[in-house]
């Protein structure tokens, strides 16, 4: 392995170039000619992501050579500057070669040992799921046992070939990078960096298993957040549907299953986003309760009620989005056909009646103050949502971003819980809105989110905010350890709350 401390060197003195795209290599003449001096990178494979990682590689600045079993047919889906020859003469002169083919063909380069002996083989695959199940040894452990004179490095598999053509974005910026040989892995990284990635070091190659299950996972931190969101909208239309489809159908003999497309999804997503708000504070609520209860922040929390602290992002981006989409359809309410033949028999029993005009003084003053308020919670919702964004949230310091997620958020549950109790106003006390002996269904979600602001506002007491905000600063009830608070209350309120 004499070879790889020299190539590490030559290329952390020659990768600090600009990106080149494809287009602009085959467009100028100048740009497609690489130096004799730039690092030369083997590729063995011709399908799209070798197409997409030579385009990167050249825009790069480094001399790519592609070695395919038919580079006559393959050379013109690769770039100009790029050299496309057989796989025996593509691994001949390059240090580092990257193994793009599938698991199955790594028996087919078994012929290329002897070239590839004392080599940095980089493997880029990923298995399927069934795969990744059926193998014990991971892709690039099995490549390694093939290839017992190579250095087998793992990287760039949860890159896809889109991002290698248009560039990395934010999360897509970073390679987990894992291999047995520390020179390898910095030669790699120095890749990676000049390609306009984030090398993340993952050890050794016993890690690339787990590297190669990243791509397989889908939307991890979302499963159980969008489980619960759709488990709690089924119930709620369930309920809505028995209230005022059903009951209206078996006792009064009223065809309105018309109501289902819209009218009972709109009344239904607003109870899901309210729900979902007040359980992204709950948590908060049960984690202040266990403290004062043990007297110490260094015990643990249950594993459950961990999981879910960790998925409170979620479950509000979730109810941001379950509001979103209550006022859309609250827009479309009078677009209705439904609508508008209950606003001309409204008109015609109207003028039945010899009522010039209707006015009702409470209702008018109820519907204004409901939804001014449903307007000023779901700004607060959206200004959540925006400042949960990584590109956000990183330009915003510590007491910055809590101010905004708890303090606003918490504002944003107080207007939502006004804004509810605006559109029940009285009707939980008229004996008619009892269908089927079923409350209304504003009145079931007032539980959770009432619980809540009861309990946050019993911890701003001073006997119990006083309590709590030593606890988290480190003292302890039956430790040897003992902190005091400071005399100064603009100090005190400066204490994190972590």
């Amino acid at each position: 392995m004499s070879h790889q401390p020299a190539v590490a060197t030559k290329m952390s003195g020659e990768m600090d170039k600009p990106l080149i795209s494809l287009h602009l290599v085959d467009s100028d003449s100048s740009l497609a000619k690489v130096p004799d001096e730039a690092p030369k990178v083997g590729i063995l494979g011709s399908g799209d992501f070798a197409r997409s990682l030579a385009t990167r590689l050249v825009g790069s600045g480094f001399k790519v050579v592609v070695g395919s079993r038919n580079p006559k047919r393959t050379a013109g889906l690769f770039p100009s500057a790029a050299q496309v020859t057989f796989q025996e003469e593509a691994v001949s002169s390059p240090e580092v070669i990257f193994v793009a083919v599938f698991r199955e063909h790594y028996s087919s380069l078994c012929s290329l040992s002897e070239q590839l002996a004392g080599k940095i083989l980089v493997d880029v695959s990923n298995p399927t799921e069934q795969e990744h199940l059926q193998h014990r040894e991971s892709n690039a452990e099995y490549l390694a046992s093939l290839f017992p004179t190579c250095t087998v490095v793992k990287a760039f598999n949860v890159i896809s070939a889109w991002t290698l053509q248009a560039g990395p974005r934010d999360g897509n910026r970073q390679v987990p990078i894992c291999s047995d040989q520390p020179e390898a892995k910095r030669a790699v990284s120095e890749m990676a960096l000049a390609m306009g990635f984030m090398p993340v070091d993952m050890g050794s190659l016993a890690s690339a298993r787990e590297v190669e299950a990243m791509p397989l996972r889908l939307l991890p931190a979302w499963k159980v957040p969008t489980l619960l969101a759709l488990g709690l909208f089924v119930c709620f239309y369930a309920y809505n549907f028995v209230r005022d489809v059903l009951q209206p159908y078996m006792q009064e003999s009223q065809n309105k299953f018309f109501k289902l497309p819209v009218s009972v999804v709109n009344t239904t997503l607003p109870c899901v986003a309210y729900v979902l708000l007040s359980l992204v504070y709950l948590p908060g609520v049960l984690a202040a309760a266990l403290q004062l209860r043990r007297g110490t922040k260094y015990q643990r929390f249950p594993d459950w009620l961990d999981h879910w602290l960790q998925h409170r992002k979620q479950i509000g981006l979730l109810s941001f989005f379950c509001a979103a989409l209550h006022a859309l359809y609250s827009f479309c309410l009078p677009l209705r056909r439904a609508h508008r033949y209950d606003l001309v028999n409204l008109a015609v029993k109207q003028v039945l009646a010899n009522k010039s005009h209707l006015w009702v003084e409470e209702e008018v003053w109820r519907m204004e103050i409901y939804l001014s308020l449903g307007v000023l919670a779901l700004g607060t919702l959206s200004l959540l949502a925006v400042t949960s964004l990584p590109s956000i949230a990183n330009s915003l310091n510590w007491r910055e971003f809590s101010f905004v997620q708890s303090s606003l958020g918490f504002v944003a549950l107080v207007l939502s819980t006004l804004h509810t109790l605006t559109y029940g106003w009285t009707r939980a006390f008229e004996e008619s809105r009892y269908k089927f002996y079923l409350p209304p269904t504003f009145t079931l979600t007032l539980l959770v989110p009432c619980v809540v602001i009861l309990a946050k506002a019993l911890f701003l007491l001073p006997c119990i905010s006083r309590r709590l905000t030593r606890i988290r600063r480190g003292w302890e009830r039956d430790g040897a350890i003992k902190f005091t608070l400071p005399t100064d209350h603009a100090l005190a309120e400066k204490t994190s709350h972590v």
